[in-house]
């Protein structure tokens, strides 16, 4: 039987048993946040590395063939006879594609949340994102040879200065006396959908070549299955590594939406169910 007096002797060690199980519940709830293989793939694997280096370089031995093309474009709405007579333009999404913001999904992992817009927009203020590796070379060089650089975001317009201060900072190229980086909402009819910002490039600029980590960065594909997402990209074989070039984001993005058909009315039970549902093991 245990008494009074030998729980109290004991007590140093019901303590830190009782702070190792906490500690091995933490441990236990940050391995298992849905987004920690992801998020550790990002930030240390070479392979990572490696894939957003060719995404670039490929880009890199493709420009000079875009630049003596007065035809090309990577813009579908673009192919006339008016392009020749347009100075040529890049347009590149931001996050994940020229900024690398796994370090605010680690500290969501670490705090084991979920995304919360007044902390990403302090995350951005912070402007203390690294490069996409590949993005910096790519984009100077192309700025060296006439191409004017077009960063389209979906950060709000209010968090645009610290947007470019990250930018400015990294050494990407920014155009002093016009605003290269469209946030979203920043004019009435600029939406999350990116469509009116691609379209305002598009009226004086021949696009040459989009880059970003989701498919709603080239084509509306909001809202749409699975499949009709799918019949997308086998639709535009051709521009896939020529004008259009995608960076590999495993965290997150319309990919994981599309999981539960864009249905955010469902519980989080729901859409882990509809996620464990997606998965395929072959079985008869």
């Amino acid at each position: 039987m245990i008494t009074f007096s030998t729980l109290k002797k004991q007590l140093p060690l019901f303590t830190f048993l009782i702070l190792l199980f906490v500690a091995g519940c933490s441990s236990t709830s940050t391995l298992q946040h849905p987004t920690t293989s992801a998020t550790l793939w990002v930030q240390n694997a070479a392979e990572y590395k490696a894939l957003t280096t060719s995404v670039y370089q490929t880009a890199t031995n493709n420009l000079s063939m875009a630049l003596e093309d007065s035809y090309w474009t990577a813009s579908p709405k673009q192919e006339d006879s008016s392009l020749r007579e347009l100075p040529p333009a890049i347009i590149l999404d931001v996050d994940e594609t020229v900024l690398d913001n796994s370090p605010f999904q680690a500290r969501m992992i670490k705090q084991n949340s979920s995304f919360n817009l007044q902390q990403w927009n302090a995350w951005v203020r912070e402007a203390n994102a690294n490069a996409v590796p590949g993005a910096v070379e790519f984009t100077q060089q192309a700025a060296e040879q006439g191409v004017e650089i077009f960063y389209l975001t979906n950060r709000e317009a209010k968090v645009e200065e610290a947007t470019r201060k990250n930018l400015r900072e990294l050494g990407f190229p920014l155009d002093e006396d016009e605003d290269r980086i469209l946030s979203n909402h920043e004019r009435e009819n600029w939406t999350s959908a990116k469509t009116e910002r691609r379209a305002h490039v598009a009226k004086n600029h021949r696009i040459i070549m989009l880059f970003g980590d989701d498919l709603n960065d080239f084509i509306s594909a909001k809202g749409i299955s699975q499949q009709q997402r799918d019949e997308l990209v086998v639709a535009n074989n051709n521009r896939w590594n020529r004008s259009w070039y995608i960076l590999p984001n495993p965290v997150y993005g319309s990919w994981e939406n599309a999981l539960y058909n864009f249905d955010d009315s469902l519980s989080s039970a729901q859409k882990d169910s509809a996620k464990k549902a997606r998965l395929n093991p072959k079985q008869n």
